[in-house]
């Protein structure tokens, strides 16, 4: 997008669980709304499905035509991009934010694209998206409910909305809509319900859109408060950062500060300080190999360099918000700690009454002489 912040159009999506949630009637909902009020609000592209209750609701919003498209033999109908902004309305109302274009009606290759140009041009763009088109959710949902999910948005697309709001649902809602036919036509009922459609499929992706929002959400919070407060950590919920070092050690304070971090159900990072000095080839391994550990983990992976440990631990610490700091016992002589000073207590001197609290994991020997169990 452009970096002239001022002309940027603003960007709102509905998000929902599933289709049927209601996301396409709340966006035209809010569409007629501003209408009313004397906006100039128009349609991009809304998909009805033959539902008529939705039908309905677009009312007197003024449609811009979809572009006909030739593909394969075949006709598609798809947003005129183009049309939209010759016409540049205040507002538009775009649909299903994760859809491929067919091939010939766009220069973009997804719609969430042709958004992005919208938003550049000054037009205000209300979209709708379910969760499972997010991308760091569609490999869960994949694995989660066995289905292919093809269709992606990126997500800094969804962090570019100005609102970002959740269209819920209960499962049994959803499966009586289903039944009523206000979802999916008659012939296609029964399948879905005993398919997709399932009390737990639908539970498993209600409960990804509330967090995903819910994060989304205690993001934006402390942000707000941080840049007013300053220096000081915020208790919304629980969030780990983990020192690590290139001791043999490392990788079993890492695995336990993974355990602790589950078990809260709390984010973590990792965070490994290295001199502002060029590496060794060993040392380089190490440090792939840990990158390589906090992955498999599900650790967010930090770097920086400087030779102030506990300024730099304590300084990302306030940056990530985070409320438990855990390291590893220092394996420093109390004549090496008297000279040169104990990370760990400089840590806790730092943090003082800020809200953060460290955690200690006791060092055991490392017997580099022990035989690895093999699983094969």
């Amino acid at each position: 997008m452009s970096n002239d912040v001022e002309a940027a159009g603003r960007f709102r999506i509905y998000l929902g669980a599933m289709a049927g949630v209601g996301k396409t009637c709340a966006m035209l909902d809010e569409g007629w709304r501003r209408l009313q009020r004397g906006t100039d609000v128009v349609i991009g592209l809304v998909e009805t499905h033959g539902r008529a209750h939705t039908q309905e609701l677009i009312r007197d919003i003024p449609v811009i035509p979809q572009k006909i498209v030739n593909y394969q033999g075949r006709e598609f109908k798809e947003m005129d991009t183009a049309a939209v902004l010759a016409r540049h309305p205040e507002v538009v109302l775009v649909d299903e934010l994760a859809h491929t274009n067919v091939p010939g009606s766009s220069p973009h290759e997804k719609r969430y694209e042709d958004v992005m140009d919208l938003l550049e041009a000054g037009i205000d763009v209300i979209a709708t998206l379910n969760v499972q088109h997010i991308e760091s959710i569609a490999d869960a949902v994949e694995e989660m409910l066995d289905v292919r999910i093809n269709e992606r948005v990126p997500d800094w697309v969804v962090r570019q909305a100005d609102q970002l709001e959740l269209i819920d649902s209960s499962p049994q809602q959803l499966r009586r809509r289903m039944l009523h036919g206000n979802i999916y036509p008659q012939q296609r009922i029964q399948a879905a319900l005993d398919n997709f459609f399932t009390t737990q499929n639908l539970t498993a992706l209600r409960e990804l859109a509330l967090r995903y929002v819910a994060d989304e959400a205690d993001e934006d919070l402390l942000s707000s408060f941080v840049n007013r407060r300053g220096r000081k950590v915020f208790e919304t919920r629980e969030r780990y950062l983990v020192g690590l070092s290139l001791s043999p050690e490392t990788p079993r304070v890492l695995r336990r500060a993974a355990r602790m971090a589950a078990r809260s159900k709390a984010d973590l990072r990792s965070l490994l300080i290295t001199p502002d000095t060029d590496i060794s080839e060993h040392e380089a391994r190490e440090i792939e190999s840990l990158k390589k550990l906090s992955h498999d983990l599900g650790v967010i992976f930090l770097e920086k360099h400087g030779t102030k440990i506990a300024d730099i631990m304590v300084e990302t610490a306030f940056e990530h918000q985070i409320t438990q700091i855990v390291l590893g016992a220092s394996k420093r002589s109390r004549r090496e700690e008297l000279l040169k000073g104990s990370v760990v207590n400089q840590v806790l001197r730092k943090v003082g009454r800020a809200g953060i609290d460290v955690h200690v994991i006791g060092i055991r020997d490392y017997d580099p002489g022990l035989t690895d169990i093999d699983d094969n």
